[in-house]
C-alpha cells in the first residue's frame, strides 16, 4: 500500500472520528449513558455494527443472534424513531465511547490514560499497561464488542489481552480465562490456561476462583504436559516495586487470600518483600495472624541493616497483642539486632 493511500485512509479515519468528537454536528441519534448524552450518526453505526443495523430497522436486537443484556424494547426503538434519547444500560460511558470511536475510525486505544486515577488501581503513578484497571477495561470492551456485534474490535481486544496477561497478576489471569471461555476466544484461552497450568496454584485455590469445569481443564493440561505443580522458586527473587505495592494494598484491605495467591502463583517471597514487617506496623492482629498461618514466612526473618525482626518492631510499638501473636507463632525473643539488643 502506497504512502498516499495510507495517508488518505488516515485522513478518512480522522474525519469520521471528528464527527463523533464534535457531538451534535449532523447527529441524528442520541444515547444516554450513565447520565451523559452521546450524539451519533445512524448511518455510520448501522454500517459498522449488525446490532445497530437491526436496531435502527425496527427489529428486536435480541433476535440478531447478538447477546442482549440491555433489553432495548420496541417502545425504546419507537422513541428513537421520533428523535428521543436512547438509554444504554449494558455498558459504561467510557466503554461505550471507546466502542463508538472504533466504529467511526477503525482505531481505538485500549490502554487507560497514563497516571489517570482509577478506582481499581491504587497506584497513582501507574501507567495502566497490565494492572487490574487495564485488564478490567479490556474485559469490558471485549464484552461490549460481542454485545454490539463488532467482531473486529473483539479480535483486537483479544490480541491486546493476550499480550497483557503475560505480565498481569495471577488473579487477573483467572478473570481473563473465564471471559475467554465465555466469548469463545481460543487464542486468549490458550495463553491463560498455559499461565495457570505452570502457576503452581493448587486445585483448592483454583476452585475458589474458577468454575469447576475450568479447574478440571487446567488440571488436565497439567497432567498431559507433566508440568510441576510447584512454582519456580527462582521467581521468588524477582520482586519489583509494583508487586510489593499490590501486596501492601492487599494487606491494607485485609485480603490475605490475595497475598497467598501471589505467593503460590507469582512467587512472592513474603520475607524479602517485608510483608510481615509491614503488616505488624500497619495492620491488625488478625491480619498478622492470617499472614503467619500461610506458612510461607520466617517469623524470625531479620531486616538489614538493623537485623531487627517483626518481634522487635512490635515491642518498639508497645503492642502486647502483636507481641503475643508473634510469640504464639514461635518468634524468638533471643534474636540479636546488629547492636546486640535482645528482648529476653
Amino acid at each position: 500500500m502506497s504512502s498516499s493511500v495510507e495517508e488518505s485512509l488516515k485522513t478518512l479515519s480522522l474525519d469520521s472520528l471528528n464527527l463523533l468528537i464534535n457531538g451534535q454536528a449532523f447527529s441524528d441519534v442520541t444515547f444516554s449513558v450513565e447520565g451523559r448524552l452521546v450524539h451519533a450518526h445512524r448511518c455510520i453505526l448501522a454500517a459498522r455494527s449488525l446490532f445497530f443495523r437491526k436496531f435502527f430497522c425496527g427489529y428486536d436486537p435480541s433476535q440478531t443472534g447478538v447477546e442482549s443484556a440491555n433489553n432495548l424494547t420496541g417502545s425504546v426503538i419507537r422513541a428513537a424513531e421520533m428523535g428521543g434519547v436512547i438509554p444504554v444500560n449494558s455498558v459504561g460511558y467510557e466503554v461505550f465511547l471507546l466502542l463508538l470511536q472504533f466504529l467511526y475510525s477503525g482505531q481505538v486505544s485500549l490502554v487507560p490514560h497514563k497516571h489517570e486515577p482509577r478506582s481499581n488501581c491504587g497506584d497513582s503513578g501507574c501507567w495502566h499497561t497490565h494492572c487490574t484497571a487495564a485488564v478490567d477495561l479490556s474485559l469490558d470492551i471485549l464484552a461490549a464488542a460481542h454485545y454490539f456485534g463488532v467482531e473486529q474490535l473483539a479480535l483486537l481486544t483479544q490480541k491486546h489481552l493476550t499480550s497483557m496477561v503475560e505480565n498481569a497478576s495471577i488473579e487477573d489471569v483467572m478473570k481473563v480465562l473465564i471471559a475467554s471461555r465465555k466469548h469463545d476466544m481460543h487464542q486468549l484461552w490458550t495463553t491463560c490456561s498455559y499461565l495457570l497450568t505452570k502457576s503452581g496454584l493448587s486445585t483448592e485455590i483454583l476452585a475458589k476462583h474458577l468454575p469447576i469445569e475450568l479447574v478440571a481443564k487446567v488440571e488436565d493440561l497439567r497432567h498431559k504436559s507433566s508440568m510441576p505443580h510447584q512454582h519456580d522458586l527462582t521467581s521468588a527473587l524477582d520482586l519489583d516495586d509494583q508487586k510489593i505495592r499490590r501486596m501492601r494494598r492487599a494487606l491494607d484491605s485485609s485480603d490475605v487470600e490475595l497475598v497467598k495467591l501471589m505467593v503460590m502463583g507469582e512467587g512472592l517471597n513474603i520475607d524479602e518483600s517485608l510483608a510481615l514487617i509491614y503488616a505488624v506496623e500497619n495492620c491488625s492482629r488478625e491480619v498478622v495472624k492470617a499472614l503467619l498461618e500461610i506458612g510461607a514466612t520466617d517469623v524470625n526473618f531479620q531486616v538489614a541493616p538493623t537485623r531487627k525482626t517483626a518481634l522487635h518492631i512490635a515491642a518498639e510499638m508497645v503492642s502486647p497483642d502483636m507481641v503475643a501473636v508473634l510469640l504464639d507463632h514461635h518468634a524468638d525473643p533471643n534474636v540479636q539486632t546488629v547492636d546486640g539488643f535482645v528482648l529476653s
